[in-house]
């Protein structure tokens, strides 16, 4: 039985991450400081744990609460010296948002995920940890045109990130790879699209496009208007929950290096997308475009790399919307209920 560390647990993808590792037969422990917001965790054990200390990284991966049917005699994840007790560490703990959050705290966005992955980076190594993954973001990619010729990995240098998110990742991937050549530890680094799906963050000031459109336009009348951030016509691509999980478990398993990026190649602009949602709500919206934070105007790159993995993406945008939209719409109706 392999035993798997999902760090961010209480969150968005970690959740769903670690219900696909259950499905495939792992013993799981989640960390976070909360527990899933929406759904009873699927993890086997759940620590609330604050991952900005390093002595609550260390007792993340202490063996204490795991049975000893998971654990392993002699071989990788073992406890005898040189072998840890977790085969796997998934670090996607991070103190992050959508592009509201992430232009209004940039001091939070850097001081905490920075101490989260240096800590965790740390134990993960120390404690003899084999494989490590990092959930990076294509925040790392300079801002773009929107037909620009798209981006291999090896493009997101020289770096110039669209903001301070996108500075602490490099920064954090660079680290994960440092810590893997001196102790040995296999590394692999995931650059994240805009990530949507049942079961994530939809209100509050968090919340990305996709959810943040689809909570208005299941608040509006039909035949109603909303509010859109910017003219409407940055590009970008969407990437459904589960494709996005099939990414990460590949990736795992792969013998990919260096950041590989994971995400759907369907660019829409953002009117596109209201437009999108409007379609599957069965609603006649329109639109008025006020000013707000937008990012960059485009961001396009390669997925030639993931896809030597056999990984495709399996949602079309209205596809994984039409899985979306009810259960945002389940929530506003259950919100206005109390």
């Amino acid at each position: 039985m392999k035993k798997a560390l999902v760090c961010g647990a209480g969150g968005f993808i970690a959740s769903h991450l670690v219900k696909r590792l259950k499905k495939e037969g792992y013993w799981v422990r989640g960390v976070d400081l909360k527990r899933p917001e929406f759904s009873a965790t699927a993890a086997d054990d759940f620590k609330i744990l604050d991952l900005r200390e390093e002595k609550s990284c260390a007792a993340a991966l202490d063996p204490a609460g795991v049975p000893d049917d998971a654990r392993n005699a002699g071989g990788p994840g073992s406890r005898e010296p040189g072998g840890g007790l977790f085969d796997e560490v998934y670090q996607l703990a991070a103190d992050m948002g959508g592009m509201g959050f992430i232009h209004s705290a940039e001091c939070e966005i850097m001081r905490n995920s920075a101490l989260i992955n240096i800590n965790m980076t740390h134990a993960a190594a120390t404690h003899g940890v084999k494989r490590y993954f990092f959930s990076s973001s294509a925040c790392v990619y300079r801002d773009m045109e929107a037909h620009e010729a798209e981006l291999t990995e090896e493009q997101a240098y020289p770096a110039l990130p669209d903001n301070e998110y996108g500075w602490e990742k490099l920064y954090a991937e660079r680290m994960a790879m440092a810590y893997g050549r001196r102790f040995g530890m296999t590394i692999r680094l995931a650059r994240f699209q805009n990530t949507y799906g049942p079961e994530g963050t939809w209100r509050g000031g968090r919340e990305k496009a996709p959810a943040a459109l689809c909570r208005k336009i299941a608040e509006a009348d039909d035949g109603g208007t909303i509010e859109v951030w910017g003219a409407g016509d940055a590009m970008r691509a969407y990437t459904y929950i589960d494709d996005l999980v099939d990414g990460i478990v590949r990736l795992m398993r792969s013998d990919l290096e260096n950041g590989v990026n994971i995400g759907r190649q369907e660019y829409v602009s953002v009117d596109e997308l209201v437009k999108t949602i409007a379609g599957v709500a069965g609603k006649k919206i329109k639109m008025n475009h006020v000013k707000g934070p937008v990012g960059v105007r485009a961001r396009n790159f390669t997925n030639d790399r993931i896809k030597s993995t056999g990984w495709e993406s399996r949602f079309s945008l209205t596809e994984g919307i039409a899985r979306t939209y009810p259960w945002i719409r389940e929530q506003v109706e259950k919100a206005k209920k109390g």
